[in-house]
């Protein structure tokens, strides 16, 4: 299913949705942080799906836990470096790892840009010692509002010359994209890309507006991109890249089930769109795990698997001269 000869990635990774449940204990300890169960296999279905979640929102409720832990700026230090080690583990060739850090920030009060360093630090030295590349990506949090974002903002780009785009996240339909115009508009003159959230529930309007008035070049989930012709037409078109999270989106109930996910469409209309895991910490995905999910449940070929994972390659926000060193490194290794 995986070729050995396509680089993999790993583009919608979450750092703040992929904290180990062992670190979420040890940490909750340390912090004496209230949590529902402090043996493991008691807290697991808290802090896992079990089964499907009713909603995007129940599926999120259970990251809180993940950032209720973080009690001090070496505790996300120590988060961002493990998020780097697990990618690699995964196999993965190439990973972005996103977060906001208002929401890492958010329960013990910690400082945005601390945060920001924070999490600079530990991936940097979780992919020097794992020998992998990584990069990052800003989240705003639409929910908290538009002043809140712009705080967020600030603190991303301060330390701008290690981010290579921002993403926009949260509640879609209670807080528009339109709110947002202004942020993205210095997101892109600060040269950084723009990958959003949309369409995860939203409707096919959300995804049409982070493509044309934020500039959006990569899309996170776009599940409800399928129900307008005319918008799968525009991003086949345009290169439009979307970051599919199958397994992300049947536990947050998004889709009805794998054999209903849109991937399908998606790669039979000659749409740009790859695999991710989107929140490991949650849905215990792996990409082996995605990629196996899209061939015994969704039913995608051998073939149309290689296309995904070209098409991650291709997406990724690095440079010809990176791109052509991951291929390098990766011949290296056999």
């Amino acid at each position: 299913m995986i070729d050995q000869g396509i680089l993999l990635t790993d583009l919608h990774r979450h750092l703040d949705g992929s904290v180990r449940p062992e670190t979420v204990l040890d940490l909750a300890r340390r912090f004496n942080v209230t949590l529902p169960a402090y043996e493991m296999e008691a807290l697991r279905p808290y802090l896992q799906v079990i089964n499907r979640c009713p909603s995007v929102e129940a599926l999120l409720a259970k990251l809180d836990y993940q950032v209720a832990v973080l009690g001090d700026l070496y505790a996300v230090n120590r988060v961002a470096y493990e998020n780097a080690l697990d990618l690699a583990a995964n196999g993965v060739d190439y990973g972005e790892l996103r977060f906001s850090p208002a929401y890492m920030a958010g329960p013990h009060s910690l400082p945005l840009q601390g945060v920001v360093e924070a999490v600079i630090d530990g991936v940097a030295r979780g992919a020097r010692d794992s020998g992998i590349m990584i990069n990052l990506i800003g989240i705003l949090c639409r929910g908290d509002g538009p002043d809140a974002c712009q705080r967020e903002l600030d603190a991303i780009l301060s330390q701008r010359q290690h981010f290579v785009a921002c993403d926009l996240a949260g509640d879609e339909e209670g807080f528009p994209g339109e709110l947002f115009v202004d942020h993205f508009k210095r997101v892109r003159d600060a040269y950084l890309n723009v990958t959003i959230h949309a369409g995860e529930p939203g409707p096919p309007a959300s995804i049409w507006q982070a493509v044309t008035e934020l500039g959006a070049t990569r899309l996170g989930h776009a599940t409800t991109a399928a129900e307008d012709p005319r918008l799968l037409v525009h991003l086949r078109d345009h290169g439009i890249g979307i970051e599919s999270c199958p397994t992300s989106n049947v536990h947050a109930n998004s889709v009805a089930d794998y054999q209903e996910h849109p991937i399908r469409t998606f790669v039979e209309q000659g749409l740009k769109v790859c695999l991710n895991t989107d929140d490991p910490g949650v849905s215990a995905n792996s990409i082996p795990f995605e990629y196996r999910m899209a061939k015994e449940r969704i039913g995608l070929s051998d073939a149309q698997l290689r296309t995904i994972q070209q098409n991650g390659a291709e997406l990724a926000f690095i440079s010809d001269s990176d791109r052509q060193a991951l291929w390098q490194r990766k011949r290296a290794r056999g």
